[in-house]
């Protein structure tokens, strides 16, 4: 008999994990080459407690940024083409966790606007008080393509804003967790990148198998991807999972400049430390992956985008006076 299970997180924020075979993992398979035999034989892969020697960080920082599309534009150029455009509002922001004294404060936010577009004689726009800084976007700069052109600007924001952070001090005892994955960022120390939503199959079958086994706070070994923004990877359960197999599920990367005994050490450490910060389906459309952290995050940055309504009826404005 067919057993079903109900997605805990919210349908409006998509699934936790996105696949086609009816809730039994992710659904597109990805093409990058996969080592599964870093920490133990591949015919070994079993569910992995958490080890009675990780060391949990007194502090942990936990970074997220968030991004809001103002308007869609359109340039008139002299030659008579036109150009698409897009004014997007992006922040990030940084909670630091102290374990030791179990408190939790934003240590640091900032709101950055930006007018992407392909147009070659574009300039920055003066809404209101708010200035959107032309960015220049490769190719013909198709209007569907733009939203995508913000995300490097954002991942910049979320770099300075987590050095600025980590240099008010931790002794270096401290781990960053990045929410999705690392990118770009590969480069910052103690880093961990956290994804949340699966959508693609990186295991081999009999590996992957194993995912659905894991218990509350129990992890994979770690395996090595090799793809332009590869590197080491694990995944982990998360508590208050709705008994789904992949319900609570999240896959883990850190850098792939580490040495692999160097990434065990730190999914030793995630698994360790991740769990208490899983959020309660009463209190979280996304639980139990959206970290508590994290949610409380996203909410203030949203906050600090200010209102879409007045932001788009004072870009209306500027540009008309353009016309």
């Amino acid at each position: 008999m067919t057993r079903m299970f109900v997605d805990a997180w919210d349908p409006s924020y998509g699934a936790s994990f996105e696949g086609d075979s009816g809730g039994d993992g992710p659904g597109s398979s990805s093409s990058a080459q996969v080592d599964v035999d870093v920490e133990v034989p591949a015919a070994e892969w079993a569910p992995i407690d958490v080890s009675r020697t990780a060391t949990v960080p007194d502090v942990v920082f936990l970074v997220d940024g968030v991004r809001r599309n103002d308007a869609g534009l359109w340039t008139a150029e002299e030659d008579g083409t036109s150009y698409a455009g897009l004014a997007a509002s992006y922040a990030a922001g940084v909670v630091r966790c102290d374990l030791a004294r179990g408190v939790a404060e934003l240590v640091g936010a900032r709101v950055s606007r930006g007018l992407f577009t392909a147009s070659p004689s574009a300039t920055d726009v003066q809404a209101g008080s708010v200035r959107y800084e032309v960015h220049r976007v490769g190719g013909n700069g198709e209007a569907s393509k733009l939203p995508a052109a913000v995300q490097g600007p954002l991942t910049a924001l979320e770099i300075e804003i987590s050095a600025a952070a980590r240099d008010g001090g931790s002794d270096g005892a401290d781990l960053l967790v990045v929410d999705g994955p690392l990118r770009n960022r590969r480069q910052l120390p103690r880093t961990i990148g956290y994804v949340k939503t699966q959508q693609k199959h990186y295991l081999p079958a009999a590996q992957e198998a194993i995912v659905p086994r894991l218990r509350p706070s129990q992890r994979t070994p770690v395996f090595h991807l090799g793809s332009v923004w590869g590197g080491w990877s694990w995944y982990l359960r998360l508590p208050g999972s709705s008994g789904a197999p992949w319900s609570g599920i999240v896959r883990v990367e850190c850098s792939p400049e580490l040495t692999a005994e160097q990434a065990i050490e730190l999914a030793e450490v995630s698994v360790a430390t991740l769990p208490r910060f899983a959020s309660s389906a009463y209190k979280d459309p996304r639980a139990p992956q959206n970290l508590v952290p994290i949610a409380g995050l996203e909410r203030r940055l949203r906050g600090m985008l200010g209102d879409s309504r007045v932001l788009h009826r004072a870009l209306s404005l500027a540009t008309s006076h353009t016309r």
